[in-house]
């Protein structure tokens, strides 16, 4: 096989954090050679991220590869394979590349040279203090490059004017010392003293007023403010030093498109960077995908209490429906939490969850078709077993798992989030009770006049922020070397909000966002194609 592929190989390996043997090397490219004859050459590269994704679900003692590590897994590739050939009804699951939270390449925004620069070498879970300064730092600067390129907010070069466009200049808050007059600024909302709100930006802080918040005396756009979140804020400074608003609202977003194109080559989402031609190729490959399907269930409680069982019976009623279809759902994504009650070492939850997960596994083997053509997909939730509270969490411990993976061998346990590249589609899943804490962490009521719905407030504060969880990290904690695998820049296609509260879809700005609602509380689950990023939403009926 030409040096080509080989370097293709190993740079696809390094990207997802493993290093090859040199026998190691020689047997992937001796699996890939059976596709040079292919009718298309891109079944050589599907072999290839099926290859890594079936690794990813494997338990490895070291990242470097060894001979005996790669022929264990090609193995198992070459069932899935033999088995889609035997049915070609079937979806063949290499569609998508699921995307590990903690294998989420690093960008920072440099304003000097106005460019992004990939972060290189490991990134410690423990950082120190200048870790967490940078996680605000960052946030600042992603959104601050954002709105340098909206019309309303540029700079107007040689005193010319904007068209139909105002020149509404971002000042930095330290020059608002001594100014009159009307100023737009652009901060992040703090509380450096008990009682009192700043705006804070890179060069300075400066208060706003309780009573500002408290009186409807201003304007505010769709979505819900709370601390640690940016905003664009018009006002003016008062004698006493505070800033008055009269205008509040989160910075503009950018399409996506356009983001993509001002910083080429550079892989925001994970799951490496694709050229033109790669792009052109996947993407008449997704056209033709009709058939492609996830299932999408979210607080699926696998508890065996007499109250909780009726959870495994409902999904089994799930499981049976789609057994029997034409062409079987190409993934399964379970979300917790997995029990019904937190996690608790103390309860023998351990032990206890470890034997639940073998019985959904004897569950799904007892569907032929799904175990050997669709993937499940776990999502932890927020009360589910792990090192700690903070996001990004990791995924469930393998000794819960360990007994599902004797039933189930090629599902996928990842964190949470974590994302799908869907061909050129970019998916993202995310686990928590958002809606509740926004709402409760909210510092003034959001507006009615473009919408009432509690959900499409979450998803324009979400969108706007370029971040999953832009509460204040005493409500949730976050680690914060990884804090950008929360980020959500540029905009993803779809982005799948697990939580407690009603289900909800909503399209916003070109985006699809859902909530499949809960399982064991409502019965309720969502259906998504992919093809047209078309969402179902979905209940059982008993």
């Amino acid at each position: 096989m030409s040096g080509i592929w080989r370097n293709k190989v190993q740079r696809k390996f390094k990207m997802r954090g493993y290093s090859l043997r040199v026998d190691a090397l020689s047997e992937i490219l001796s699996f890939l050679s059976n596709y040079e004859d292919a009718e298309y050459e891109s079944l050589k590269d599907e072999a290839l991220e099926l290859l890594l994704d079936f690794l990813q679900q494997q338990s490895l003692k070291s990242s470097i590869l060894d001979l005996e590590a790669v022929q264990r897994v090609i193995n198992l590739v070459r069932e899935a394979v033999s088995a889609t050939e035997d049915n070609p009804g079937t979806s063949m699951s290499s569609s998508f590349t699921v995307i590990d939270a903690f294998l989420i390449p690093k960008f920072r925004y440099d304003p000097i040279r106005k460019m992004f620069c990939e972060h290189t070498g490991r990134l410690p879970i423990h950082g120190d203090a200048s870790s967490k300064t940078w996680l605000y730092r960052d946030r600042f600067l992603l959104l601050s490059q954002r709105l340098s390129r909206i019309p309303h907010f540029s700079t107007s070069s040689f005193n010319s004017d904007l068209s139909e466009f105002g020149s509404y200049e971002i000042s930095k808050i330290q020059s608002l010392v001594g100014r009159t007059g009307v100023s737009w600024v652009m901060g992040v909302i703090s509380q450096l003293e008990d009682g009192h709100f700043y705006l804070e930006d890179l060069t300075a802080a400066v208060e706003i007023k309780t009573w500002v918040f408290l009186n409807i005396i201003y304007n505010i756009t769709t979505g819900y403010f709370s601390e640690n979140t940016i905003v664009l804020a018009q006002g003016e400074m008062l004698l006493d030093g505070t800033f008055q608003v009269q205008t509040f609202g989160f910075p503009p977003l950018e399409d996506r498109e356009k983001s993509i194109s001002l910083f080429t080559g550079h892989d925001y989402f994970g799951g490496g960077a694709l050229s033109r031609e790669d792009t052109i190729r996947l993407a008449e490959m997704e056209s033709m995908a009709v058939n492609e399907m996830f299932v999408i269930l979210s607080d699926v409680w696998l508890d065996h209490e007499e109250v909780h069982e009726k959870t495994l019976r409902k999904l089994n009623i799930v499981l049976d429906g789609y057994e029997k279809v034409e062409v079987v759902p190409s993934l399964f994504v379970l979300m917790g939490n997995f029990c019904s009650h937190p996690f608790n070492l103390s309860y023998n939850s351990l032990s206890s969850m470890r034997s639940d997960f073998g019985k959904l596994g004897e569950m799904i083997a007892n569907h032929p078709r799904l175990k050997e053509h669709s993937r499940f997909l776990f999502v932890p939730g927020p009360d589910d077993a792990g090192p700690s509270t903070a996001l990004p969490r990791c995924a469930l411990p393998q000794y819960i798992t360990e007994e599902f993976l004797k039933h189930v061998p090629n599902a996928i346990f990842a964190s949470n989030p974590c994302r799908i590249k869907f061909y050129t589609q970019e998916i993202v899943f995310f686990r928590q009770d958002l809606l509740y804490r926004m709402r409760r962490s909210c510092l003034i009521p959001p507006t009615t006049q473009e919408t009432t719905e509690p959900f499409e407030h979450l998803v324009a504060t979400i969108t706007h922020q370029s971040h999953l969880c832009p509460l204040p990290l005493t409500v949730q904690p976050i680690i914060w070397n990884y804090d950008h695998a929360l980020h959500l820049y540029p905009t993803p296609h779809t982005i799948v909000l697990g939580d407690r509260s009603e289900q909800k879809a909503f399209k916003y700005t070109g985006t699809t966002c859902f909530n499949p609602g809960s399982f064991s509380n409502d019965k309720t689950f969502v259906v998504y194609r992919p093809y047209n990023q078309e969402v179902e939403l979905s209940a059982l009926d008993i």
